[in-house]
């Protein structure tokens, strides 16, 4: 026990001393719930920071997020979580979100009461910037490691830019190693 609380307390020592005080812990059981209270915190001036997905004490399977204060505050931050089991609706809607001008950061896997294990990816959109860079995302799962290496190297050769990594239960792909890519739209 005395290592868990040790771990916890260095990970609170990470954050900029600035947002020691007022860090937004926010948990839910439902993406859409998450979506709405992280939008809430962005419109109060707060930033994502990181997630996670997964089994808590006291909420069962959630999603966690923690947001810390931007140093410009106000109303800046949107946020979009989408959520799926299939890698080509998860790359259909991440491509919408792109156009959109919103920007990966991050994902998670996430078992839902209503999806099953989901892969969650939080997307974000800085109010403050107004012509966002808008993003072609690219969303390769496989099961085997040889296959990820083949495919990520094409894509990096084509200019897309790895952003994330999941290795994920899905109902319908089973284990699969999720990553996604991105490049500019010129």
């Amino acid at each position: 026990m005395r290592t868990l609380y040790l771990v916890a307390f260095t990970s609170i020592l990470s954050i900029p001393a600035f947002a020691q005080e007022d860090v937004r812990v926010l948990a839910a059981n439902k993406t859409s719930t998450m979506e709405k209270e992280m939008n809430e915190a962005g419109d109060a001036g707060y930033r994502f920071a990181s997630v996670m997905g997964g089994e808590t004490a006291f909420g069962g399977s959630e999603v966690v997020v923690l947001m810390t204060p931007h140093p410009a505050g106000g109303s800046r931050f949107a946020y979009k979580l989408l959520a799926t089991t299939k890698t080509s609706t998860m790359q259909k809607e991440m491509q919408e979100a792109g156009d959109a001008g919103f920007e990966f950061r991050g994902q998670t896997i996430f078992k839902s009461t209503f999806g099953g294990k989901e892969v969650v990816v939080v997307l974000e959109r800085d109010g403050a910037i107004t012509q966002p860079t808008k993003y072609e995302y690219r969303l390769l799962a496989t099961k085997k490691t040889s296959t990820l290496q083949k495919e990520v190297s094409e894509a990096t050769a084509a200019g897309y830019a790895f952003v994330g990594l999941t290795v994920a239960d899905t109902a319908i792909g089973g284990d699969e190693i999720v990553s996604i890519l991105r490049k500019p739209i010129q």
